[in-house]
């Protein structure tokens, strides 16, 4: 090699030599094959751009010049002749590894759950989502639930903009480089001390899928579980009918199952309210007429020992008029008061008096928040007191406040088996017919069982009632549906994080383009999957209507019984992701479209500030604040610390660093604070650099 006297080539050749004997001698081998690439049909043609024919081959090429609305292009791999195209002819491609600067455009929400946080459905390629997640959530999410292509059909996934047809020799090859790339972005999201990657998968892949779980997530306990999600079985020609799937549990840190009131093995015998583990309800209001308008009577102070976190005595109620900071503290008292996660003014469920008979009883139980910056009120309702009184729960002593701890005798909690074999994991009465119900006249192909995805995560959230469980293979919206139901049962506020792109079934898109249609074409967007099933089906599980406005028929079985109707006291957001410019961004111009990635990284609680001002925003309704003029600093400062106990995150724009330095070192020290827009630019610059 060292003969070589081109010493461009010499290193080419020893970069090629280095890479094939740094390969992998056991375990997993395959290759990683060229970079996938994403359509963006809405992205303005520029010069310097990737771009190809709406209605062409794969064929990429570079745009040298735009003029009135022409493109000139030449192939991006050269040897070709100079080509001129209308712009409205060409779809601008990003390949992974391309720079991206992300932003979120709003598309809807549905609302029916109070001041609740609400869940996220994003409208994206799933890759660039992931990277945009690393912005706001690197090392928060507490579970991820996929549910990625199985790789056993013909045409039911993509790979570069083409359907991978089943016969395809390199399809293996492919899944597996498609599937590291976005494992190896979440498990950066994942929180390295306690969290959990769900993955199903069927026999197909599962051998694969399992080495590659190992290679990337080598510290992690990996398990799998065989679940049974079709008892009568597919009938296969020279095989044994298949009844069941794999489900990998990828454990990092504490992580690990909690115990369960049956094996997963066998369905458990039919059980009453009392068969269920004992939840503590929130003393705080939080689905509908939560404000403290909607009900005054029921907006006091409760005062709680400042270290233990007993509660000591109760204040009484304020007349509307009456502003709460006019109530003095008392020494060794902390002062609580019902406010939501934005400092806004809620109300409590309780009465002052039954607030008293209640810690009289042991039936109160205070604790300080897990970020120290707050108290948890709860309380056993009224019929789980009945239960205790009719023998049903049972009250086994008392931890150092009072509280009671109360057990159900007849819930024997025991380990899961590995093999789960549940009349509630049918996917057809519980997936396919569930999407029916709810979205009468779509289809959606092997949705996942709601009970069967409801079960995985409870294992590993039913003690994180603000657990973050991100979904980024969301198809039908399974996760949130579960994560919801999750929270309906135990008075949580976990979110979920549903991201899913836009596309067609290939029959579908075959159909499309023959009458003439592209991608970004509405006729086409209007049948992708997120605008047609996801977003619907979020909205209905919330709602209980379906898209034409009728009850959803039928009834919710197994844990918590209820019409589908009723809805769920939850809230839900959506959006699409856009590709920005970062010059413009850095110059201010484009802050409504990442404003929505400020909220989310300062918690996506309360309200977005999306306006710029002259000053700064630091509105009430918001859990966050924006310096716009860092000559305006001492006004923001003095503001946010008034209101420090509510806030979770600051903002200050400006290019030097050592003003945003003394500005922080004048703001709460146990607020995160972040400069803006170099923070933003510099990490997506460290996201995409060297991505293959």
């Amino acid at each position: 090699m060292d003969k070589v006297a081109d010493p461009a080539l010499r290193q080419a050749l020893r970069e090629q030599v280095d890479l094939l004997t740094g390969k992998q001698a056991y375990g997993l081998v395959f290759q990683d094959h060229q970079p996938e690439t994403v359509e963006l049909p809405d992205y303005k043609v520029r010069r310097g751009c990737k771009v190809r024919l709406r209605r062409g081959g794969p064929a990429l090429y570079t745009v040298e010049a735009v003029r009135a609305g022409t493109a000139t292009v030449r192939p991006l791999l050269g040897g070709g002749d100079e080509e001129r195209h209308p712009t409205s002819d060409l779809t601008v491609v990003r390949e992974f590894g391309d720079p991206i600067y992300p932003g979120l455009a709003s598309t809807g929400s549905v609302r029916n759950g109070g001041d609740k946080p609400p869940h996220l459905v994003i409208n994206a390629e799933n890759f660039h989502a992931l990277e945009t997640l690393l912005y706001t959530h690197e090392g928060a999410i507490d579970a991820i639930y996929i549910d990625p292509p199985y790789n056993t059909r013909d045409k039911d996934w993509k790979y570069n903009n083409n359907y991978v047809d089943s016969d395809d020799i390199y399809r293996h090859s492919k899944w597996l480089a498609m599937m590291e790339r976005r494992l190896l972005v979440a498990q950066r999201l994942l929180n390295p001390e306690d969290s959990v990657l769900i993955v199903t998968i069927d026999e197909k892949e599962y051998l694969r899928l399992g080495l590659l779980l190992e290679k990337v997530f080598k510290n992690a306990r990996i398990q799998m579980v065989s679940s049974v999600i079709n008892r009568k079985g597919v009938p296969r020609r020279s095989e044994f009918a298949r009844v069941d799937e794999y489900i990998f549990f990828v454990m990092l840190g504490s992580a690990g199952p909690d115990l369960h009131n049956n094996d997963m093995l066998t369905d458990p015998r039919p059980r009453t309210e009392g068969g269920e583990r004992v939840t503590w309800v929130g003393v705080r209001r939080r689905g509908s007429e939560w404000r403290r308008t909607d009900r005054p009577g029921s907006f006091f102070p409760i005062f709680v020992d400042e270290e233990t976190a007993q509660v000591v005595d109760v204040g009484e109620p304020l007349d509307l008029n009456v502003d709460r900071r006019t109530v003095p503290d008392r020494p060794g008292l902390l002062t609580v008061w019902p406010l939501n996660r934005t400092g806004q003014e809620s109300r409590w469920q309780l009465s002052p008096a039954k607030i008293v008979e209640l810690r009289s009883q042991g039936y109160l139980r205070s604790s300080f928040q897990r970020n120290g910056r707050g108290v948890t009120l709860e309380y056993l309702s009224e019929g789980q007191r009945a239960q205790i009184a009719s023998g049903d729960i049972v009250v086994t002593g008392h931890d150092e406040n009072g509280a009671a701890i109360a057990v159900h005798p007849e819930d024997r909690l025991q380990q899961a088996k590995t093999i789960w074999n549940l009349d509630s994991h049918g996917a057809t009465a519980y997936g396919t017919q569930l999407v029916s119900a709810l979205l009468p006249g779509r289809v959606f192909p092997y949705p996942k069982s709601l009970y069967a995805v409801e079960d995985a995560l409870r294992f590993f959230v039913a003690d994180k009632p603000e657990a973050t469980v991100l979904d980024f293979f969301a198809g039908s919206g399974t996760t949130m549906h579960a994560v919801a139901r999750l929270n309906r049962q135990d008075g949580g506020a976990r979110r979920s994080i549903c991201v899913t792109n836009n596309e067609v079934s290939h029959g579908e898109a075959a159909e499309l383009s023959a009458a003439g249609y592209a991608p970004g074409d509405p006729e086409w967007e209007a049948l992708g999957i997120c605008e047609y099933v996801t977003k619907p089906r979020v909205a209905a599980a919330i709602t209980g209507r379906t898209p034409q406005g009728d009850p959803v028929r039928g009834s919710y079985k197994f844990v918590d019984p209820s019409p589908i109707a009723d809805g769920l006291e939850e809230n839900a957001e959506f959006f699409t992701l856009s590709y920005e410019d970062p010059d413009l961004v850095g110059l201010g111009r484009k802050f409504k479209a990442i404003a929505p990635l400020l909220w989310l990284k300062a918690g996506g609680a309360g309200a977005i500030i999306d306006e710029l001002n002259d000053s700064w925003a630091l509105p009430v309704e918001a859990n966050y604040g924006i310096l716009f003029d860092v000559n305006q600093w001492r006004a923001f400062v003095t503001a946010v610390r008034e209101r420090a106990e509510s806030l979770e995150h600051m903002y200050v724009v400006t290019d030097s660093d050592a003003t945003f330095q003394q500005i922080v070192g004048e703001l709460p020290a146990d607020i995160p604070s972040t400069q803006l827009y170099s923070d933003y630019l510099r990490t997506f610059e460290i996201n995409t650099r060297g991505q293959a």
